[in-house]
């Protein structure tokens, strides 16, 4: 008895729903084979899934976010397909393309060669701090946020680089949390307990949304005690010991002297594994922007989620692309099976309107969604209120999101030598 799989590095939003439309979509369509089975594979570092989405509060205080609404398990979301599916706890070291296998060094330290009918490279990113990163497991993180939560409790100066969503969502959470809500028509905290601030190397924050936002963002910030520094960066933030506080030194040869310093100031693919022919100038996965093939990677690689090259990243932009990249998998796949001529491609086009919510505090918030700025009541009920924990996780981690294959225009198949041999 054979097994072909599709291997899927990666567990969490990409990786997962990879997997679920793979059960769903893709198995069932394949070519029935004597003394074959299908098989669909996660490796993951961790065996629980990280609800990134709602790091910035837990970073200020696990009573305003318990750990238990952010971690839940992997291999019991895929109970229903537990025949065709295997949990890999964790982690890619090696790709070999011409043998189509992966180097994995298991949690137990084993090493193992999973070889890959299909692969599907969906390993994300990681922050420079790692407040909004589970690199290992459940265990470690919690650990991360109880070191970071007893030196918030006494901390009079934080520092945040990076004026992104995840900067100054981090900003107004933390900013509330040691400030207090400010009162009804308050324009800043009476009696504020602590100085944050956010240094923007642009001349607004939030660069996906227009200057309008930006500016009301910065009116929310203040009311919680946040400041914000334009047009400067963070050149080096270093502690002279364990204990000592963080001097931050400024593009304007200015420094501070935090008690905090959070680095938000972007993100790392977490590419370090793979061939350096497969990666971009930012150490992306380098696809066909369209099919999300991985063409430099020789037949039936895929790559979804903010390691690809093709996207300009969000958890959004991943309901377009996961139907795409495993409708050209099963397509590339059958053909492969079967020996006949592959079917029609799939594509994706980015929604590149000005979408986007951002939290500021327990309370407020800006943001657009398709193009048009959404009102602060808004942005707290659709993600300030618990970081779309109630909204989005239950149907994440079942599968249901995806439950039914949407419709698609088919396209015209790319010869194979126009395709850098993706095909196949």
């Amino acid at each position: 008895m054979s097994t072909e799989t599709i291997l899927v590095l990666g567990g969490a939003f990409a990786g997962m729903s990879a997997a679920h439309y793979a059960l769903k979509h893709v198995i069932p369509q394949l070519p029935k084979k004597d003394g074959s089975t299908y098989n669909v594979m996660v490796v993951n570092p961790s065996k629980d899934f990280f609800w990134r989405i709602a790091g910035p509060r837990v970073a200020a205080s696990k009573d305003l976010m318990p750990y238990h609404k952010l971690f839940y398990p992997i291999e019991p979301a895929f109970a229903y397909a537990k025949d065709k599916f295997t949990f890999v706890q964790g982690k890619a070291t090696h790709v070999d393309p011409a043998g189509q296998t992966v180097s994995v060094e298991t949690v137990s330290g084993e090493q193992k060669s999973i070889p890959y009918a299909a692969l599907v490279i969906a390993t994300g990113f990681s922050t420079p701090t790692p407040l909004f990163t589970q690199t290992t497991d459940r265990t470690a993180l919690e650990a991360t946020y109880d070191a970071f939560h007893s030196e918030l409790k006494n901390a009079k100066t934080v520092v945040i680089g990076g004026a992104g969503p995840v900067g100054v969502e981090t900003a107004g959470e933390i900013a509330e949390f040691l400030n207090g809500k400010p009162g009804l028509m308050a324009s800043a905290p009476k009696n504020p307990k602590a100085n944050v601030t956010i240094i923007s190397a642009e001349k607004k924050m939030l660069p996906v949304l227009r200057e309008s936002i930006s500016k009301q963002a910065e009116k929310y910030l203040k009311r919680v005690g946040a400041d914000v520094i334009y047009n400067t960066k963070v050149v080096s933030a270093t502690k002279a010991s364990e204990d000592a506080k963080t001097t931050v030194q400024l593009s304007d040869g200015k420094t501070i002297e935090a008690d905090i310093y959070i680095d938000a100031t972007g993100i790392r693919p977490n590419t370090s594994f793979l061939p350096k022919e497969w990666l971009d100038n930012r150490n992306r996965v380098s696809c066909n922007a369209k099919t999300l093939r991985v063409e430099a990677a020789g037949p039936r690689v895929y790559v979804v989620g903010d390691c690809g090259s093709y996207t300009r990243g969000g958890v959004m932009d991943q309901y377009d692309a996961i139907p795409v990249a495993m409708t050209n998998l099963r397509t590339d796949l059958v053909a492969h099976l079967s020996g006949q001529a592959p079917g029609p491609d799939r594509h994706y086009e980015a929604n590149l309107k000005e979408q986007q919510l951002v939290p500021i505090g327990t309370s407020k918030g800006v943001g657009a969604a398709n193009g048009m700025a959404l009102p602060s009541l808004m942005v707290w009920g659709i993600k300030g209120r618990d970081y779309m924990i109630n909204m989005l996780v239950e149907g994440h981690m079942n599968g249901k999101t995806y439950e039914k294959e949407s419709k698609w225009k088919p396209q015209p198949v790319v010869a194979a030598g126009q395709m850098g041999m993706s095909r196949g």
